[in-house]
């Protein structure tokens, strides 16, 4: 099994995670550190973008699980070591409990929806939760067109707009007023970030449906993907979205979405 480990050096007690993860994996399997992590732990490593893995582990939080899926491919069990940890199957006190689980191959896959993502037929790296076009300035807002299937489905004056999956209905989408969305459901929700006008609601559209956002005045703006990564845009780019053929893997030991969202969400 090719195991490649990736982690949030940032959070505290993460890097001796790493290594005792490391230790318990043994001589058994091949594992692959990322190069930002094993330069920390003073081994070899190599930079993941393109990677593939039969599992990765990424140990961190929700932003270290969306960096990950963005840069390789695998079935990813993500090791909460922060605070929310949304995304995350569990907790670092729990690897000892479901690593050899996964080592024997234990564990059930789970299929989650990723966006895709174009800027002038140029493919962006897919995205789990969200892609964001936002102003470039500070209390700027830009008048969108959204277009589903070359159909205008609606215009509307905001500081941005959300284009996001079910896994990311719990996230920015969310914030904003967006609906939470059973991540068994394949979608596109599209919401706006601050409309001027208060009678605009979100928009659920079939995930096989290309949505495509276009400022009705060309002015710059900013794409942000998962918020891993930031694109320019000039205000006259093509801007289109669907589902992706690449669903994300999520490693799954338990079926407890709805306490997530009670645990995590739902409580001040």
């Amino acid at each position: 099994m090719r195991i490649g480990i990736t982690a949030n050096p940032k959070i505290p007690g993460t890097m001796e995670l790493c290594l005792r993860i490391v230790k318990s994996i043994g001589k058994g399997h091949e594992v692959v550190l990322e190069k930002e992590i094993a330069d920390q732990l003073k081994a070899k490593g190599v930079p993941f973008q393109g990677e593939r893995f039969d599992v990765i582990l990424a140990v961190g939080g929700d932003g270290t699980i969306l960096r990950a899926f963005q840069l390789a491919d695998g079935d990813l069990l993500g090791i909460n070591s922060g605070s929310l940890g949304f995304l995350a199957e569990i907790m670092a006190d729990e690897v000892d409990a479901y690593l050899p689980k996964v080592l024997a191959g234990e564990y059930r896959v789970q299929p989650r929806m990723r966006v895709r993502v174009s800027v002038d037929g140029r493919r962006m790296p897919d995205c789990l939760n969200e892609g964001v076009v936002h102003t470039a300035h500070v209390s700027k807002i830009r008048a969108f067109q959204i277009e589903v299937d070359r159909q205008v489905a609606a215009r509307v004056r905001a500081d941005g707009i959300i284009v996001a999956t079910p896994t990311g209905s719990t996230s920015y989408s969310m914030s904003v007023g967006g609906p939470i969305v059973d991540p068994r459901v394949d979608a596109l929700i599209v919401s706006a970030i601050a409309p001027f006008s208060p009678y605009f609601r979100p928009i659920v559209f079939p995930p096989k449906s290309t949505v495509k956002v276009r400022l009705t005045k060309p002015k710059e703006c900013l794409l942000v993907l998962d918020g891993q990564k930031e694109v320019p845009l000039s205000g006259t780019a093509d801007l289109a979205f669907t589902a992706s053929e690449k669903p994300a893997r999520f490693i799954r030991f338990r079926d407890d979405f709805y306490q997530r969202i009670e645990q995590k969400l739902a409580k001040p």
